[in-house]
């Protein structure tokens, strides 16, 4: 069995493969006329070779600033880890309503889900999933159920999340919407995704279930006064992050400051001395400096386009290809793109990075409304996560469940195709709405 290429890998072939296009594809460009309609051009074409090196320090230049939201933030939540109470809160929070069986199993889908929703909550489902299984099984169910209620919950509610700032903050940023505008149809479309899935988590439960082999047992872990503490400062942040950005018009810099802020906090309260706060920041940016970088090297694959003056060629043979389709057909051909994307490049930030600058300005042509290509983007990213083998996140998630990867895409395939279909329904609904 071939290796699967390193995403770099397959970001540094998009970029030879972009500069090679350069010299086929014909120059061109969108102008502005007087009247405010944009009408295209023929411009004199700009091959690229040697800038496929420089693009990628354009590229960082281009996005520095989601990048070091992206350490800041990365680093911060790996401190709020290490003191141990987000884990204790939750160990605490099974363990005294594990014996209400499918109330404990819909409770936890919901919790998983919002957590994938407001922070994105992807890798942080690893130590959670080994965490989980153990109690599910001793309560009568198999691995999947603990892979359902908390590895698919996250996952749905970060396909429509409201307030993820890896996933919806930095394709609005790209797309020039104002910061997590939009919410009230994302909040929508998170309850329908969500309660779709605690139907199905209490369907499940009621056909899988076993007598229990033996009694339902999860450690208690002790919250101690510290981690209430910070489990308090983390709502608080939670809480200032909703009015930050729907009163004040919050941007990356006050999120970022917000973030970096309760890390140390809860540091500070962990009773973590100075050195080991710099430390825990530190580690958690080199946990997630891969994802920053992709961001980097992703935006080099438009510095290439954009240099060769091919992108607005391509925007205009898409445009034509689609011509006469209407918002719908139009919406549905962004969706698909981004889902199969998702296989060849899992990571969110990379594909918003190559999608959402080429994505924008086709919406505006076709008549679709950006809001409507983001949620397209994060449905076709989200569902697709949950079968994609490039995903390290669900290798690993399935390792702690010792589920054979083979085993869980026979299982998973139909709900995730359930899942696109439903997607679908709940774009084109966006069409309908014109505020939208």
């Amino acid at each position: 069995m071939k290796k699967i290429p390193n995403t770099y890998v397959i970001i540094a072939a998009l970029i030879v493969l972009c500069a090679v296009l350069t010299w086929f594809v014909p120059g061109g460009s969108y102008v502005t006329g007087e009247d405010g309609t944009l009408s295209y051009e023929r411009v004199e074409a700009a091959p690229q070779t040697w800038q496929v090196f420089s693009a990628v320090y354009h590229g960082f230049v281009k996005q520095a600033g989601i990048i070091i939201f992206i350490l800041v933030v990365g680093g911060a939540f790996w401190l709020l880890n290490a003191t141990g109470a987000v884990t204790a809160g939750i160990s605490r929070f099974i363990a005294r309503v594990g014996r209400r069986d499918k109330w404990v199993l819909v409770a936890i889908t919901v919790l998983f889900s919002l957590a994938g929703a407001v922070f994105g909550m992807s890798e942080e489902t690893i130590p959670f999933v080994g965490i989980v299984v153990p109690l599910v099984v001793s309560m009568g169910y198999d691995a999947l159920m603990g892979m359902l209620i908390v590895y698919v919950a996250s996952n749905i509610g970060f396909s429509a999340a409201f307030l993820n700032p890896f996933t919806v903050g930095i394709a609005q940023d790209m797309a020039g919407l104002p910061l997590f505008s939009g919410m009230g149809y994302r909040v929508f479309c998170w309850a329908v995704l969500t309660a779709l899935t605690a139907l199905f988590v209490v369907i499940y439960a009621h056909r899988t279930r076993k007598a229990p082999t033996e009694a339902v047992r999860l450690e208690d872990t002790p919250l101690t006064g510290r981690q209430g503490w910070i489990l308090v400062v983390l709502l608080l942040t939670v809480i200032a992050l909703i009015v930050g950005v729907t009163v004040w018009e919050w941007y990356l810099p006050e999120i970022t400051a917000l973030f970096l802020g309760m890390g140390i906090v809860c540091g500070i309260i962990a009773g973590f001395g100075a050195n080991r706060i710099a430390e825990e920041l530190l580690a958690g940016a080199k946990d997630i400096l891969s994802a920053a970088l992709v961001v980097g090297f992703a935006s080099g694959i438009i510095v290439i386009l954009q240099d060769g003056h091919v992108v607005d060629s391509i925007l205009h043979g898409m445009q034509e290809g689609l011509d006469g389709t209407g918002p719908v057909a139009s919406l549905s051909a962004m969706y698909g793109i981004q889902a199969l994307i998702n296989f060849l490049i899992p990571s969110a930030t990379a594909k918003a990075a190559i999608t959402i600058p080429i994505m924008a300005p086709f919406a505006d042509m076709v008549g679709v409304s950006r809001q409507a290509m983001v949620l397209a983007f994060q449905f076709g990213d989200g569902f697709t996560n949950m079968v994609t083998p490039t995903s390290g996140v669900l290798i690993a998630a399935l390792a702690m469940a010792r589920i054979p990867y083979a085993k869980w895409v026979k299982w998973i395939w139909k709900g995730v195709a359930a899942l696109l279909i439903i997607g679908w329904i709940l774009l084109v609904g966006t069409v309908l709405i014109p505020s939208f």
